[in-house]
């Protein structure tokens, strides 16, 4: 992406502040104030404003040569207004009076013509963040001082490192260091205000091995809030380079049925599936083969899913949702049982009940078993599988959330006895997400967090494998 200029209210571009950003939090607090105060000379009956600047640096290199540079700095602010129950949305990256306004009215003119809809409208004011709640500091903002050349020179690590761990590692499909961070203030005129600044650092590397027809390439990344807190590149490298390693000679297997392992990476994968299948929007639309679960058993009795928004540093972490609603630790999940939907106002409104604050999605969610010991690492995990798939690695989107059927492209390991036996490739799993959930068997104590979502290896008693 092109850099892109802020410029001021006035026209010029702001001095940076000392953490880089050209607009000041007070900035955004009187933008709020200003885009809500037209709203409300405009007749609105209720609004809300959201203002927001991002920042980053994105370097990749291939076999040792800096390949692409990229830096992005875009800012934006989004109004919506509320006639009645008629509901209208504009915004603009423009910060000046005239365009303020030009947005306002434009987001007004929309909400005039649209039709009524009884379930529109702001949060009710009880379930806000407001006041101390708002302001709750979590330690999202860790901004990486880092320039092209240092990223370029940790990227480089990464790929060297990858390089010489074997001479079967042949090629390299790049490493790539990014540094990103943002900050936004929201307000609406039921008295909420609240905002805050936040940074995601990665640094990735994709490693090819073999020649000829037995090429297999992987990858590795770490990515945290601060950069302090991520894996050397060294280790990246390494590990990328012994997950591609691992796969040269793949086979494919004949057809079957057998325990499926999904590594820890994929596992993540399963928990998103649960939070899509009992979210406000595939609920109240009925595209979902999870309708009417709350209170149900969903999962085996030995299940539990957690969600703790108020982590420090946690990727997921927010003391309120894109609407500004207090968010609570809570579980979602006991003993197999649903016990909570994931709701923002508008979801919660068309199914007659209250928002859960996830307007903006799930916030650091734990799928456990209470059948983990701390012993069960991955070998331990293999030795429960006895005889079956470990899929690593994962193609295409074939889950389909309306009736639960699930088929995707994947790749592994051939495991015979708990010891696995050689990489597989050019196979597809398939089984019924419902079915799936209530055959987790076991839950490994190698617990890996993917974005927002942290769990361990997970075991399902029996999956259909399409092979030769």
């Amino acid at each position: 992406m092109a850099a892109k200029n802020s410029t001021s209210s006035s026209g010029k571009t702001p001095a940076l502040q000392s953490n880089g950003f050209a607009y000041s939090r007070e900035h955004f607090q009187q933008l709020i104030e200003d885009t809500l105060g037209l709203a409300g000379k405009l007749g609105a009956t209720d609004a809300a404003a959201e203002v927001s600047e991002g920042m980053g640096l994105s370097v990749s290199v291939r076999k040792g040569k800096l390949e692409n540079v990229e830096r992005n700095r875009d800012k934006t602010i989004g109004v919506t207004v509320y006639v009645g129950q008629r509901r209208g949305n504009a915004s603009t990256s423009d910060f000046s009076p005239q365009a303020l306004e030009q947005t306002v009215r434009a987001a007004y003119d929309i909400a005039r013509y649209t039709a009524e809809d009884p379930a529109a409208g702001l949060p009710d004011a009880e379930d806000l963040a407001l006041g101390r709640a708002a302001k709750r500091d979590l330690d999202l903002f860790h901004p990486w001082a880092i320039d092209a050349e240092g990223a370029a020179e940790l990227a480089r690590r990464c790929e060297d490192a990858a390089l010489v761990v074997d001479k079967r590692i042949t090629n390299s499909e790049g490493a790539g260091v990014s540094a990103q961070q943002s900050h936004f203030f929201a307000g609406n005129t039921r008295g909420f205000r609240g905002g805050y600044a936040s940074s995601r650092h990665s640094l990735s590397v994709s490693p090819i091995a073999g020649r000829g027809n037995d090429m297999q390439r992987d990858f590795w990344y770490t990515s945290e809030r601060d950069a302090r807190d991520m894996a050397r590149p060294e280790a990246v490298g390494r590990y990328a380079a012994e997950r591609a390693l691992s796969r040269l000679k793949s086979r494919k297997i004949a057809t079957c049925e057998v325990p499926v392992l999904f590594e820890s990476t994929l596992a993540a994968g399963l928990l998103g599936a649960y939070v899509q299948a009992t979210s406000g929007g595939a609920l109240y639309r009925k595209a979902t083969f999870l309708l009417d679960s709350l209170g149900k058993p969903v999962f085996p009795k030995h299940i539990d899913i957690i969600e703790d928004p108020h982590i420090l540093k946690g990727k997921g972490s927010a003391p309120f949702d894109d609407e500004g609603v207090l968010t609570r630790k809570r579980r979602v999940v006991k003993a197999g049982v649903t016990q909570s939907y994931f709701l923002s106002s508008y979801s919660a409104r068309k199914l007659g009940m209250k928002t859960t604050g996830h307007a903006g999605g799930s916030q650091n969610l734990v799928m456990q078993s209470k059948l983990t010991a701390p012993k069960d690492n991955l070998k331990a995990m293999l030795k429960k599988l006895g005889t079956g798939l470990f899929v690593t690695e994962l193609m295409g989107q074939g889950v389909n959330y309306v009736t639960g059927d699930y088929s995707r492209g994947a790749a592994g390991y051939w495991v015979e006895n708990g010891v696995i036996q050689f990489p597989v490739h050019e196979i597809t799993i398939a089984g019924h997400l419902g079915e799936m959930f209530q055959q987790i068997v076991a839950i490994g104590a190698d617990a890996y967090t993917y974005g927002s979502k942290t769990v361990g290896s997970v075991l399902i008693e029996k999956m259909k494998i399409a092979g030769h």
